[in-house]
């Protein structure tokens, strides 16, 4: 049965400004590409967290049935936060450790639930640093933005 990997990224043209997400779906069976699908997206004005997290929603919230599936992120933020952080946000009633609100608290509980129905593994990978897929999700992320760069 083939694995399918999710390559995310988030790009922003000035924090906050103009910004955009991508992923690149991968079904592998071994080291055979099986199938690809790309996704993207954008917003006027928004932050680079943000697009990150989306990359990700997007990808969960596209599948149409439960999956296995690896996320891999150049983000340590959007992996550290689900894999770790939200489990404390969420017991203190979505405060941060030092009793402030959550950045993006919003799209937190969409990943948050998104990641429910799927069996996720999450990997970080050094961005700009010649990884095929994660330059390809950021190549997405940078065509998402286009439209509303002016």
């Amino acid at each position: 049965m083939p694995e399918l990997f999710a390559y995310t990224d988030g790009a922003c043209s000035g924090n906050p400004g103009p910004g955009g997400w991508g992923a690149l779906l991968i079904a592998r069976d071994g080291d055979t590409v099986v199938k690809e699908r790309e996704l993207k997206g954008g917003e006027a004005h928004t932050t680079n967290n943000k697009m990150e997290l989306l990359a990700a929603i997007t990808t969960l919230e596209t599948l149409d049935r439960p999956t296995k599936l690896t996320i891999v992120t150049d983000s340590s933020y959007v992996k550290d936060g689900i894999t770790g952080w939200i489990h404390g946000w969420k017991k203190r009633g979505w405060k941060t450790a030092s009793n402030k609100p959550v950045k993006n608290e919003d799209l937190w509980r969409r990943l948050d639930a998104a990641v429910q129905t799927h069996d996720v593994t999450w990997e970080w990978v050094k961005g700009h640093a010649g990884h095929p897929e994660n330059e390809r999700a950021d190549e997405l992320a940078r065509a998402g933005m286009a439209p509303f760069k002016k």
